[in-house]
């Protein structure tokens, strides 16, 4: 009788420790699941950071590209409106010459007509 409650105890103490173990081992792998969903959001979160500087890094070299653009094209319209002041100066000196030449033929002209007058 008491050899089988003994064994029986015995049986009864391998089943609470076979339990205990399956239980160990369900809480480890458990671990390993958790452990391993971080890993994967810890990822995603480094490739999201990665995305989101390269997004920056590509806004600022736009914005320093649209800013190249906008002086290039502020330099045209000065070098356009230096260009249309000079051709304007070229005109005006054009016309006076004209004009002196213009003049300096109206000045011979009276000049012969006195002449003939003197005559």
């Amino acid at each position: 009788e008491s050899k089988r409650e003994s064994k029986s105890k015995r049986e009864r103490e391998r089943e609470r420790a076979k339990k205990r173990e399956r239980e160990r081992e369900r809480e480890r792998a458990r671990e390993r699941v958790r452990e391993r969903k971080s890993e994967r959001a810890q990822k995603r979160e480094r490739a999201q950071k990665r995305e989101r500087a390269q997004e920056r890094e590509q806004e600022r070299q736009q914005e320093r590209e649209r800013e190249r653009e906008r002086k290039s094209e502020r330099e045209r319209e000065r070098e356009s409106k230096r260009e249309r002041e000079r051709e304007r100066e070229r005109k005006s000196e054009s016309e006076k010459a004209r004009q002196r030449e213009s003049e300096n033929e109206s000045a011979k002209a009276r000049e012969r007509e006195r002449a003939k007058a003197r005559e």
